[in-house]
């Protein structure tokens, strides 16, 4: 179950790529509306999951997707409308992630996903997961382009990191949340060169796929990894 949860959650992330790419910029709707809708489907999508009794595979992986557009959306307006630039916007987000994690403490004791079983504690944790996908957008931005190691070099490296997590997981003794949560965010550059990649001007190093046909081959992709792999809630969530 747990290598299903990543291999969806890697799906998920691309997703987000490619689809808040074509909502903001194929659709030519730009960053700030995109934003502005992609927020009302992920704040609809959480109220959603807050009030649901049982644990729902497609509507929890609807929030996922929800967050990782808008994380898309979001990371490309405070980048390229406003100016801030991928390492201001990632310095500022990784800011607004620890803050995010020291509410989540304050009001649990923990920041363990097994906690996440009362409103509060819901909210918190779809607060985090929206902050941390809009901060691996920029750092996958941030790795691809500026730091100009291409949408491959970039993914190498996001996956090499996520390696030295397995590796964490399986060989010591560390923290099972605190490796939760830098995978939760590694992922998320991860799927964002993959997505650009594909997507992309071949002339930038992409493939040039259509940001459509590329999305719905995820979403189809993600519906058979959610019928394939077992889905149930963490131990302490509903």
């Amino acid at each position: 179950m747990t290598l299903g949860f990543w291999i969806i959650k890697i799906l998920a992330t691309t997703l987000g790529e490619t689809g808040g790419d074509a909502v903001s910029m194929s659709m030519g709707l730009g960053y700030l509306v995109g934003s502005a809708i992609f927020m009302v489907v992920f704040v609809t999508a959480v109220v959603v999951q807050i009030k649901v009794k049982r644990f729902h595979p497609v509507s929890y992986w609807a929030t996922i997707i929800a967050s990782t557009t808008i994380g898309t959306t979001l990371a490309d307006f405070a980048t390229r409308s406003l100016g801030i630039g991928y390492a201001g916007g990632a310095s500022i987000l990784f800011a607004l992630l620890i803050g995010s994690f020291v509410l989540w403490y304050r009001a649990l004791g923990s920041v363990d996903i097994h906690t996440v079983g009362s409103p509060q504690s819901e909210s918190l944790y779809w607060l985090t997961i929206m902050i941390s996908q809009t901060l691996g957008t920029s750092l996958g931005d941030w790795t691809a382009d500026t730091a100009d190691l291409g949408y491959l070099g970039g993914a190498a490296i996001f996956s090499g990191l996520l390696l030295l997590v397995v590796a964490a997981y399986v060989f010591t003794r560390s923290s099972r949340t605190c490796l939760f949560w830098t995978a939760f965010v590694l992922t998320r550059p991860l799927g964002a060169v993959v997505g650009d990649y594909l997507d992309k001007p071949a002339a930038q190093g992409g493939l040039e796929l259509s940001r459509y046909s590329a999305t719905a081959a995820l979403v189809v992709l993600i519906v058979v990894g959610i019928a394939v792999f077992p889905q149930r809630a963490a131990q302490g969530t509903h």
